[in-house]
């Protein structure tokens, strides 16, 4: 609904007295008021709906001109023409007014984004700088060496045991967190460098030794000497992984042609199915909970492939609907049937229309592997029957099935949905309240999320192939305009980056994160370098992380007043674009610069892109972590904003594990 200010214009004498001096139309309202010649005549005109018409504006045009039939009729000309010239006006002033609506509906606002950090900055130029005191901070114990503050295993205790509950994110609170630097462990080594990382790590970075006994036999990873090799076994991996994904792709021909491009892998091991992806131009996200023992994710990233701590239990995955391209279980021991199916329509949320679910191991091909599985055939097939069923009931279709492989594939077409959405049906459709987007501590929800048919054209049939899909403006953004302007913009700040930091793009630097992004942007600009990016949207954000999936590249929900959920020394880079500016009011600056401390790799850097106000506050904090830190102009050299280097030193503990 859009409405006009008064408009006064002079048109010379007013009509005779007999002309009424208002008239009501249906939802317009115009008068005219008349005073002493010679006069100014005032227009008052309120539109409020864009779809109506001027037809009565004309007949009002109709009727002034019969009632001036006895004046002058060269003066009634002019009048007319004038007239005639208001209407033009008004019609220009409503078409500017309806273009004006539709740029301020867009949903996701980069150019509101700016403006808003411009005001900011406008702000707080008129203000001190943020000023702290030096500290330094002390190390922490040599036993925090692996210390997962909202995964730690020492807090287990105080949750519940069903569901595993007590696995899930349970932040420590304000008075029990740390203010102390993680230390690596003894004898700890620079990462071995991708390529060569996928295969082989340092043990003293990873010292676990019992998961190199428990899974000898299944080739997880074997110990030599001062390195843990993983040649690629697994339970479900008996002829190797590349084995096993040439049988996945013969069974999913879109996993060649750039159809298929993220993935997730529940309960991943030490993700060489992920790891396998890489080289076949998918990303995947290899998903494994915190555990005292196997460190799954732990290994993932020492290697250089994404990871992220998490498990499916009682809240959803840090993901919006519609992520990801492919779902992937080999025998990830998960119970899909159990409680009401809620992992499962977890599943179907985050899967893209079209998407594949891909489940190996129990009760897949039970009838040749029942007799391994401590079980009976009869109890297997009752599984597989209600797997089957249940998949069915949210609209999974069969789509191919060969030796221990079963595809199913989430539908994309509305008939099916609109079948779901009966009396007694289960699960049920979820009404509106349910946000499907909403991944932070959101709750299970025994309900299936109909997808948008807004967004219809972000289905895996329709999305454009990767790597096209990378620039092309995805559906799920109102603005072209605004996307292709931050591709640009990432562009060009990438390049003055690596002017900045030459290492970027060498294989220095493999793991980064984003830690506040909006499209990607980053991440879409580094793509050809021989690393990969995990894009974070904070929780309290606009919700733009489903961009970034539509382009290819992944991602996750976070709030940085917590902790991140993965291990210490984790990330070669880490890069911050006004995430102080933005967080400031809610989050404790010391805080979010020790978890950075946490995540990043000895050796490690950060770019960190502020406003001014808060570089040296920064940098003060930095120092007291033992950073090392440069300051550097923006590359449009903006008085307000800075960009802060900073390179964490390795220093080993004094004190013994």
């Amino acid at each position: 609904m859009y409405a006009f200010n008064y408009v006064y214009i002079h048109v010379g004498t007013p009509p005779s007295p007999s002309f009424s001096s208002s008239r009501y139309y249906n939802h317009h309202f115009f008068s005219w008021t008349s005073f002493q010649k010679p006069l100014n005549l005032c227009v008052c005109l309120c539109f409020t709906n864009l779809s109506h018409k001027f037809g009565d504006l004309f007949t009002i045009c109709r009727q002034y001109k019969m009632e001036l039939k006895d004046h002058n009729q060269g003066r009634l000309r002019d009048q007319i023409s004038k007239v005639v010239t208001v209407v033009i006006i008004l019609v220009l002033c409503h078409f500017s007014f309806y273009l004006g609506g539709l740029f301020c509906s867009m949903k996701y606002e980069f150019v509101t984004k700016e403006i808003a950090k411009s005001i900011e900055s406008s702000e707080m130029t008129l203000s001190s700088s943020v000023q702290v005191e030096f500290v330094s901070f002390p190390q922490c114990s040599a036993k925090l060496q692996d210390y997962t503050p909202c995964t730690d295993p020492k807090r287990w205790k105080k949750y519940g045991k069903q569901r595993l509950t007590f696995m899930e994110r349970h932040c420590p609170p304000a008075f029990d967190r740390k203010e102390c630097l993680v230390p690596p462990p003894d004898g700890y080594k620079e990462p071995i460098r991708w390529p060569k990382s996928k295969n082989e790590c340092w043990y003293r970075n990873v010292p676990y030794e019992w998961i190199n006994k428990q899974k000898s036999n299944q080739h997880w990873l074997r110990k030599e000497g001062e390195k843990f090799y993983f040649p690629g076994g697994g339970t479900m991996f008996p002829d190797g992984v590349g084995a096993y994904v040439n049988l996945m792709q013969n069974l999913i021909p879109g996993m060649k042609d750039g159809t298929i491009r993220t993935a997730i892998d529940t309960g991943c091991g030490v993700a060489s199915w992920g790891g396998d992806l890489l080289d076949r131009g998918i990303l995947t996200v290899s998903l494994a909970p915190r555990d005292n023992h196997e460190a799954q994710v732990q290994f993932a990233l020492e290697r250089g492939i994404p990871a992220i701590l998490g498990i499916l239990s009682t809240h959803r995955l840090p993901f919006p609907s519609s992520s990801f391209d492919m779902a992937h279980c080999s025998r990830c021991l998960i119970p899909w049937t159990e409680f009401g199916g809620v992992y499962l329509i977890e599943v179907h949320r985050i899967l893209r229309p079209g998407g594949f679910w891909v489940l190996s191991g129990p009760p897949i091909n039970y009838e040749k592997q029942w007799r391994g599985w401590d079980t009976t055939i009869e109890e297997q097939k009752t599984n597989y029957e209600k797997l089957q069923e249940l998949l069915t009931s949210m609209c999974f279709k069969l789509y191919n099935k060969k030796d221990d492989i079963a595809v199913w594939q989430k539908s994309s077409n509305q008939s099916c949905y609109k079948q779901l959405d009966t009396p007694n049906n289960y699960p049920p459709i979820c009404d509106d309240s349910i946000e499907p987007d909403s991944g932070w501590y959101t709750p299970l929800r025994p309900c299936v999320n109909v997808p948008d048919q807004k967004y219809k054209k972000s289905s895996l049939q329709l999305i454009t192939k990767w790597p096209k899909r990378l620039h092309v403006t995805p559906k799920r953004v109102a603005s072209d305009g605004a996307f292709k302007q931050d591709d640009n913009k990432w562009k060009i700040r990438v390049n003055y980056y690596k002017k900045l930091l030459p290492v970027i793009g060498t294989d220095k630097i493999r793991n980064v994160m984003d830690m506040n992004t909006v499209y990607g942007g980053l991440a879409a600009a580094l793509v050809e370098d021989p690393l990969w990016v995990m894009n974070v949207v904070s929780s309290y954000a606009p919700n733009t992380l489903p961009v970034v999936f539509d382009r290819g590249l992944i991602g996750t929900f976070h709030d940085w007043c917590e902790a991140f959920s993965t291990y210490p020394r984790t990330y070669d880079l880490l890069h911050v674009d006004g995430l102080f500016t933005t967080e400031s009011h809610r989050c404790d600056m010391k805080y979010v610069l020790l978890e950075m401390d946490r995540i990043l790799r000895p050796k490690g850097y950060a770019i960190i892109r502020e406003s001014s106000n808060f570089v040296e506050a920064i940098a003060t904090i930095a120092k007291g972590m033992k950073w090392d830190c440069f300051k550097e102009a923006t590359e449009y050299n903006i008085e307000t904003e800075k960009v802060l280097i900073c390179r964490k030193k390795l220093w080993y503990s004094q004190q013994s594990a």
